[in-house]
């Protein structure tokens, strides 16, 4: 078999698969529910999480020691007998677990829902705050 110089039979055969559209790669982008930021301040964690058509009362967070767990579900919308051309918004129940970089006094959690964003402030247990220890020696 003669392969002419630059011929590629193998970049053919993909340009003639991909041309059926067959056996064309995907770019799938997951996409995890709610989206999540979380950052640190002081002594305090805060994770904010975009969560559009929940209400508050829909809403289960808890924590223990250093795992967040939001839980929750939004609700279809849709009115009844209506035919969807494109339905991209995901409805129903969802949970999303999170380990933090410290371990939270969960007593002292706040939660606040407003416009469609939930701010969770998560204090840091004593036990995860650093602690200045004293150095004792003999005197010289």
């Amino acid at each position: 078999m003669v392969f002419r110089r630059g011929y590629d039979p193998f970049q053919q055969l993909r340009s003639e698969l991909e041309s059926f559209n067959l056996f064309t790669p995907r770019i799938v982008q997951a996409r995890v529910f709610p989206a999540l930021n979380i950052w640190e301040q002081g002594d305090d964690l805060f994770a904010e999480a975009e969560l559009p058509g929940v209400k508050s009362n829909d809403l289960d967070i808890s924590v223990v020691g250093s795992e967040l767990t939001i839980k929750g579900q939004r609700q279809d919308g849709a009115k009844d007998g209506a035919g969807f051309h494109r339905r991209e918004r995901g409805v129903g129940a969802f949970t999303r677990v999170v380990r933090l970089p410290a371990d939270i006094d969960s007593s002292r959690v706040q939660a606040t829902l407003r416009d469609g964003i939930l701010l969770i402030t998560l204090p840091k247990a004593e036990s995860a705050k650093p602690r200045k220890i004293q150095v004792t020696g003999a005197a010289n």
